[in-house]
């Protein structure tokens, strides 16, 4: 079996560094940010981990909130599917990209139930990185 280099994975493993959404504020108020694995709020500094979310603070929040673990599970099974194609050869690069792709539409309409919200406005990143690793991982197969 030839060598396959790390870098699909390695492409997807970077969706965990990049803020999915970036939510901005009138005045002074300082940004807030959506990760795959947790929210960052940086007035007072707090982490909430999706987990907590997800079993803690879910009671009364909007429905399109919804869509950030949604986001979170699709980019995990592309993230299995690029680990089953580097370890086992067995992965089909168009699976992968629509379940980037899916994350990131999911990530936009999180966003836009955020910019609905007066005085604030959501910056959709994660559907944007999602997107563009979407298309490379697929352009890369071709």
């Amino acid at each position: 079996m030839p060598e396959r280099p790390p870098i699909r994975p390695a492409a997807l493993l970077f969706l965990l560094a990049v803020p999915w959404s970036v939510q901005t504020f009138v005045g002074a108020r300082p940004p807030g940010f959506v990760f795959a694995w947790g929210l960052i709020n940086v007035d007072p500094l707090s982490v909430t981990f999706i987990w907590n979310f997800l079993f803690r603070y879910t009671m009364g929040l909007p429905d399109y909130i919804l869509a950030w673990p949604l986001s979170v599970g699709c980019y995990l099974c592309a993230l299995a599917s690029a680990l089953a194609g580097h370890l086992f050869d067995r992965e089909d690069p168009r699976v992968t990209a629509g379940l980037l792709a899916a994350a990131g539409v999911a990530q936009l309409t999180l966003a836009r139930g955020f910019s609905f919200q007066p005085g604030r406005t959501a910056w959709p990143l994660g559907t944007a990185a999602c997107w563009l690793v979407a298309l490379w991982v697929y352009a890369l197969d071709r």
